[in-house]
């Protein structure tokens, strides 16, 4: 039952039908949104109205179809992948290997009738056709009057390679589902955090404990006004918060530590500091009322006790400088930093506060599965080194010779070359 059982495992129909199921599940994955929301899929996926007339948004979240690629049974799926590939090296690839570094002697002229091509050659210089072998790389092995050749054995390894490799990827993609975690922070700038707002994380994955602070984040401006990269300057801080560490990050220039990348991803404006007739200095909140395109926040600056009288603040950009409205809606000027607006209240721009979105991700996988494909890479260049195969029998009565060979690819270039063998062992 054990010998059954592995070469079913090891069979390449059940192979194919587990690579079908993954890849069935990651359509699935693909046409259902991923890491959502509850009210997202509430939304888009109602009791009424069923994707597929069966899946609801109950059924997806009891099933784990809004996070395919980190349930337990597209992970069992995976695994059984790779033990199929396992098996199937070791019970079928290494031993063809084998096979196929042994010496396969033919000592009867039927067993060229089997082969791709063959000749029956009266007159032939059997030393010449060795020689010239030899320096077509040909490796030899003679026994009196019987020959077998090869060449290109290193293009058997391909299958074993294609093997490893597709194991290295499927063993990454596990380890980064179970030990990875993605997490993503909305900091203000001057401001300290660790690690909290998860997006996702593996089953036995650890969050770092690491204390990071934001020291500043600037927004750089392209002629047309629209935001061209936006920066946050953080630092890496020890448990006395000490620094250690200090970065500027930007889109696609994260900063790395202990394998954690800590990416730029977004903006926001959340507060202004403001001088009232140069006594005080309050700060008032913005609130975003635009949208990812288009960017606007507002705020309301009052001017007496019960709020009722004042001015209304927009603003579009981290470029120091604000709109202001008065009750009725129209524009009275714009304020910039360290500038004074004179009216029966002076007012004082003395700072726009920003936060800066950092995303932190990490997926110890990541390096497992690249050199999986590297290696998919050089197995792909050694598949097209051909495997060729050539045979010499000699009749003991008539000291006629039979010569034929088999290649696995490239047959064409193979009847050329075993022409000329041929051409030149009878001159």
């Amino acid at each position: 039952m054990k010998q059954q059982f592995l070469k079913l495992v090891a069979d390449l129909r059940f192979a194919v039908t587990i690579l079908l199921i993954i890849a069935f599940i990651s359509i699935i994955g693909t046409i259902i949104e991923q890491d959502q929301s509850i009210e997202t899929y509430k939304l888009n996926y109602p009791l009424t109205n069923k994707l597929f007339g069966i899946l609801s948004w109950n059924i997806i979240l009891d099933l784990g179809l809004n996070d395919v690629y980190h349930t337990w049974w597209f992970l069992f799926f995976i695994c059984l992948f790779g033990i199929s590939l396992f098996t199937c090296t070791f019970l079928q690839q290494l031993p063809t290997l084998k096979i196929a570094r042994r010496c396969q002697f033919f000592r009867t002229a039927k067993q060229f009738y089997k082969l791709k091509i063959s000749k029956q050659i009266n007159q032939i210089s059997l030393n010449q056709l060795l020689f010239q072998l030899k320096e077509n790389k040909y490796s030899i092995f003679q026994q009196r009057n019987i020959v077998y050749c090869y060449k290109g054995l290193i293009g058997r390894l391909a299958p074993i390679i294609v093997h490893f490799s597709m194991i290295l990827i499927l063993f990454g993609t596990i380890i980064g589902a179970t030990e990875g975690f993605k997490a993503q922070e909305i900091i203000p700038k001057t401001e300290s955090f660790r690690i909290q707002n998860l997006l996702t994380n593996g089953k036995i994955s650890l969050i770092p404990k690491t204390l990071v602070r934001v020291n500043d984040f600037w927004i750089t401006y392209n002629k047309q006004l629209s935001v061209s990269q936006f920066y946050s300057d953080i630092s890496f801080l020890n448990n006395n918060g000490y620094e250690f560490n200090r970065k500027t990050i930007f889109v696609n220039a994260p900063a790395i530590y202990k394998g954690n990348y800590f990416y730029q991803i977004d903006w926001n404006l959340i507060g202004l500091r403001i001088n009232q007739n140069s006594l005080n200095t309050n700060q008032y909140s913005l609130i975003n009322v635009g949208n990812d395109v288009t960017k606007i926040w507002f705020s309301w600056i009052p001017t007496n006790s019960d709020l009722t009288n004042g001015f209304t603040i927009l603003i579009n950009s981290l470029q120091g400088y604000l709109s202001i409205y008065d009750t009725s809606g129209t524009f009275i000027g714009n304020l910039e930093i360290n500038e004074t607006f004179n009216t029966n209240l002076p007012l004082s721009l003395i700072e726009i506060i920003s936060s800066t979105g950092i995303q932190v991700k990490l997926d110890p996988g990541i390096p497992i599965i690249y050199s999986g494909f590297f290696l998919l890479m050089i197995s792909t260049l050694i598949s097209y080194i051909t495997y060729s195969q050539i045979w010499i029998v000699q009749n003991s009565k008539t000291k006629d010779f039979w010569i034929g060979g088999n290649t696995t690819r490239a047959k064409f270039e193979f009847e050329l070359e075993f022409s000329r063998l041929t051409l030149i062992s009878n001159k």
